[in-house]
């Protein structure tokens, strides 16, 4: 394919996943259940953490997450007892225990008590064409509270060499506003053009297939590589072929 087949090819594999039907079947379906700002970011940000291994058991864990949180998460994080936290401790998805999930209560209190919430927190440090800097930052803000040690491997850092997947999933669902109904852009402080693509097993393998990648490994130099591709398709809106490289993967076996 010519560049021009394969954006028109990509173009249109994302009109076909980026609508809400998408929404059935995927995560993102967790922070749909709620209208609040803050309601919706945080059930988003945890549910983004623990999406890794099966969908269905990523949407079951984040639905039981939700529960134990009153599905009222914003008002859990600010408002918790320490004795309310007991009710999380035998929380679990994969390595990501009860434990991981009190000190992720406490970070996001954190955040909003002292860094004006989860947007002002990832705005801060960002660069016109990457959040790569400003995740790493992130982090630092978020363990900012008593932690163990193993709890930060939940929260990547793309300056230690990550694709930073699950985090970047999350910026897109946040700051992507383009009135189809599956990502919420309710962040206005990051611009859509500074996103990057969740590179994953799926979307890795088929931009590698299409051509747009070329690094075996799916780590933040793959990323880059991905980014500046899909920039020259779409410099306003790269990460938009997330669904189309998703999609690809996942639905039809690319």
């Amino acid at each position: 394919m010519t560049k021009t087949e394969l954006k028109d090819f990509l173009d249109e594999k994302v009109l076909l996943y980026n609508n809400p039907k998408f929404i059935e079947s995927d995560p993102i379906q967790i922070p749909h259940q709620f209208s609040l700002k803050e309601d919706i970011e945080i059930a988003g940000f945890l549910t983004a953490t623990i999406a890794w291994g099966n969908r269905k058991m990523i949407i079951n864990n984040a639905q039981k997450l939700m529960e134990l949180l009153g599905n009222s998460p914003y008002d859990f994080v600010m408002s918790h007892q320490e004795h309310h936290l007991e009710s999380l401790e035998t929380f679990v998805h994969r390595t990501f225990n009860g434990q991981d999930c009190i000190t992720f209560m406490k970070g996001l209190q954190n955040l909003y008590t002292n860094h004006s919430g989860l947007e002002m927190a990832f705005a801060k440090n960002q660069q016109a064409l990457s959040m790569q800097d400003s995740i790493s930052v992130f982090k630092k803000l978020f363990f900012e509270v008593n932690h163990q040690q193993r709890t930060t491997k939940h929260i990547s850092d793309p300056n230690s060499g990550s694709a930073a997947k699950r985090l970047n999933m999350y910026l897109r669902w946040m700051v992507r506003n383009d009135h189809k109904g599956v990502d919420f852009g309710l962040w206005k402080s990051i611009p859509t053009a500074a996103l990057s693509c969740p590179l994953d097993v799926h979307s890795g393998n088929v931009a590698r297939k299409l051509g747009l990648l070329s690094r075996k490994q799916n780590d933040g130099k793959a990323l880059l590589e991905l980014d500046t591709a899909l920039r020259e398709m779409d410099a306003n809106d790269p990460v938009k072929y997330d669904f189309a490289l998703f999609g690809l993967g996942v639905f039809e076996g690319f």
